[in-house]
């Protein structure tokens, strides 16, 4: 079948690209001899995850527990959960899933975390390792002070079953670099307070025996990766999309697109696509290297962009692209940021060249719990 056959909206994954992309981060890990735990949180798809563990990943983070949950019915064991897990019931899923053999992790940052999981835990009979998330930059979650990192490492001493698995830390912030000379300021600085916190667990005597730092920003624009570090997190790189495409200079590696039918030819400007907030969502990047316009960009047309959504409607206001499609014509959309886009799709095609090659389950949709 050609993908342009198919019935649209559809989200389109170019094969060759994807496994371009999955090589050179691959590379990349291995030419700074750290592990790749790609975060699975953007494809969603086990798929392409066993890709990502073909090439040489040692495991997948995700975001969410009902993500493990469902990368693990896949056949997949080692996960770890880049996020801090709050509540008895889901507490109560990852300690099940550590009873089925699955070497499962997840974040901390505050003592009742360390306390509430123990606590399960200890019902259950099962350890499982914690990484303390490290806030470096991004203003998110995560430790600041040194003295809220010591009470959690004096928690862990205390516990018999949650065991101290090391840290982790994400730059975030780097999407909103100026320019790659900062991008790079952004990437050592991280690197340094992240393994300043490595230091002090050390000098507490609990040695960090997992160093997970990531941003794909950062290693698609091959920063360098300071001695200490013992795996990278990206996760964009495998799909890629208009931001990040920005980030590093060329839309060559965006392997995600969204097929959409011209819908609307209303006035001498104005086009519509069959494809809106629904299936691109309103996302936009604003700020720093991943500055992208508009909502959305043509992959056939790249200098025209989307301009506004609604919930079903995407509107092109130009004149040499009304020009240039008639109702009917099919093009392919760039998004934005592509992580939310796969979470509104049941499936991708898989596609080389014109054809559609496979159909790929977007089996983690929904799984936000």
């Amino acid at each position: 079948m050609l993908y342009r056959d198919l019935d649209t909206p559809a989200l389109l994954i170019d094969r060759e690209r994807l496994e371009k992309n999955l090589v050179y981060m691959q590379s990349y890990a291995d030419k700074n001899k750290v592990n790749l735990r790609p975060h699975t949180k953007t494809h969603k798809m086990p798929e392409i995850a066993k890709m990502q563990l073909k090439a040489g990943a040692c495991g997948i983070a995700v975001a969410k527990v009902g993500e493990a949950e469902c990368m693990a019915q896949h056949g997949i064991k080692d996960i770890f959960i880049a996020n801090e897990i709050v509540g008895k019931i889901k507490l109560e899923r990852i300690a099940k899933l550590a009873q089925k053999g699955v070497e499962i992790s997840f974040g901390v940052d505050s003592v009742c975390h360390i306390t509430a999981a123990e606590e399960v835990f200890s019902a259950f009979k099962v350890s499982v390792p914690v990484l303390i998330e490290i806030e470096i930059g991004e203003n998110r979650s995560g430790i600041v002070e040194e003295k809220d990192f010591i009470n959690l490492l004096e928690a862990l001493k205390k516990c018999k079953f949650v065991q101290f698995g090391g840290i982790f830390s994400h730059d975030g912030n780097s999407y909103g670099a100026d320019n790659i000379d900062k991008l790079h300021e952004i990437a050592r600085y991280s690197q340094e307070r992240t393994l300043a916190f490595v230091n002090l667990a050390k000098a507490h005597g609990m040695n960090c025996g997992i160093v997970s730092y990531g941003a794909t920003p950062t290693f698609m624009n091959e920063v360098e990766i300071l001695e200490g570090i013992t795996e990278l997190r990206p996760g964009t790189y495998a799909l890629m999309d208009a931001s990040q495409g920005n980030a590093v200079g060329t839309l060559d590696k965006c392997a995600a697109t969204v097929l959409a039918t011209v819908m609307s030819k209303p006035t001498s400007e104005r086009t519509i696509l069959d494809v809106g907030a629904k299936g691109l969502t309103m996302q936009r990047r604003t700020v720093g290297i991943c500055t992208t316009p508009g909502l959305g960009t043509i992959y056939e047309y790249p200098e025209i962009h989307i301009d506004k959504v609604f919930d079903e409607h995407a509107i092109v206001n130009s004149q040499s692209f009304h020009n240039k499609v008639e109702i009917g014509d099919k093009v392919r959309i760039i998004p934005v940021h592509i992580c939310p886009v796969c979470n509104l799709y049941e499936k991708a095609y898989l596609i080389s060249g014109d054809k559609v090659v496979k159909e790929m389950e977007i089996a983690c949709r929904g799984k936000i719990v």
